[in-house]
């Protein structure tokens, strides 16, 4: 499989998803010597396939629910670094955290996969 590439599958619109939203934190050290946040935010277009599905894990102080997708994209994706946060993916009214990116060079060329968890809800 080393010369296969799906470059015209990954970038057909009938399987990618347009309009993904990607927020960015960097980190950056402030005058006073405390780091703030500076988000940005970008759109991009990914195909989305699910990973491990969404599970309900009950637990005696509540139920929650686990779910993540992954992303083949030529877009860039952090898992985040020391001086940036993981990326947060909104798609289909979800959040997202990127928790971790693969180099796919070898299905087409500068192809990514990220694997993304859903965002716990917290309230």
């Amino acid at each position: 499989m080393p010369n296969l590439d799906v470059s015209d599958v990954l970038l057909d619109p009938d399987f990618m998803s347009r309009g993904l939203i990607c927020t960015r934190t960097a980190v950056v050290a402030g005058n006073n010597g405390r780091s703030k946040n500076t988000e940005t935010v970008h759109k991009f277009n990914a195909v989305v396939t699910t990973n491990s599905g969404d599970k309900m894990d009950r637990k005696p102080d509540g139920t929650i629910i686990t779910g993540a997708i992954n992303l083949h994209t030529r877009f860039i994706l952090s898992e985040g670094d020391a001086s940036s946060q993981a990326d947060e993916i909104e798609w289909q009214g979800r959040k997202y955290i990127v928790s971790q990116v693969l180099s796919n060079t070898q299905y087409g060329r500068g192809f990514i996969k990220a694997i993304c968890e859903l965002k716990p809800i917290t309230g």
